[in-house]
């Protein structure tokens, strides 16, 4: 991605909606919003037709909905990273689409800095985590979760060794590699290599699986 703009697609069924966003992102000038649309067959389409890094998908779309939409884009458009546009009340759909690969989720009402920051870490290969919607909405996953799940995921971070686990932990609270390694005491770098040996042993495709997966287990 260096030295090239970040390719984004916004989809969403509000053309305001689709505008605001349009108006933040570009804003910076790192950024270009290659195409909008309306529907999740739209978004499909755009985002393989305009080669998309990142894809903003809203849920609740009319032809093709994003819960839909979402495995047809990993296969139309592998490279591009998918952030679903949500809401607090969308529980059952934010782990579905999470559980699915999406590369993480924003609040409807996000700031304006903060959705810039995501689609930067969202294109750089990361999943962004912003902290506060983050530790609610996964607090709320987790809640009644069933007993196997609970079980299934203590079993699969037995095999971290214990400095795994606690930066899976802080994943699991959120945190951005920069922020963890402050609490760890170790570099950015360092705590990079831990989050990506970490997805590799437990299998999870993106740091917000593996953020569920700590939660479940307990972490």
């Amino acid at each position: 991605m260096a030295g090239q703009p970040i390719r984004v697609v916004i989809a969403d069924d509000e053309p305001l909606i689709r505008a605001g966003i349009r108006m933040i992102l570009t804003s910076d000038p790192e950024i270009v919003v290659v195409a909008e649309a309306a529907n999740g067959r739209e978004a499909v389409d755009a985002a393989r037709a305009h080669a998309a890094d990142v894809v903003l998908l809203d849920i609740q779309m009319p032809v093709l909905d994003g819960l839909s939409a979402l495995p047809e884009l990993r296969r139309a458009a592998p490279a591009a990273r998918v952030i679903v546009l949500t809401t607090f009340g969308e529980r059952d759909n934010v782990l579905r689409t999470l559980e699915h690969g999406g590369a993480g989720f924003l609040l409807k009402d996000t700031a304006p800095a903060e959705l810039i920051r995501a689609v930067q870490a969202a294109a750089a290969g990361d999943a962004y985590l912003s902290p506060a919607a983050t530790r609610h909405v996964v607090e709320r996953l987790a809640t009644g979760r069933e007993a196997a799940r609970a079980e299934e995921a203590r079993g699969r971070v037995a095999g971290l060794s214990e400095k795994e686990r606690d930066v899976l932990a802080l994943l699991g609270e959120g945190l951005s590699n920069a922020d963890a390694g402050k609490r760890l005491h170790m570099s950015e770098a360092t705590v990079k290599t831990y989050v990506s040996r970490i997805l590799a042993k437990l299998d999870c495709e993106n740091r917000v699986q593996a953020a569920l997966l700590a939660r479940d287990a307990g972490l």
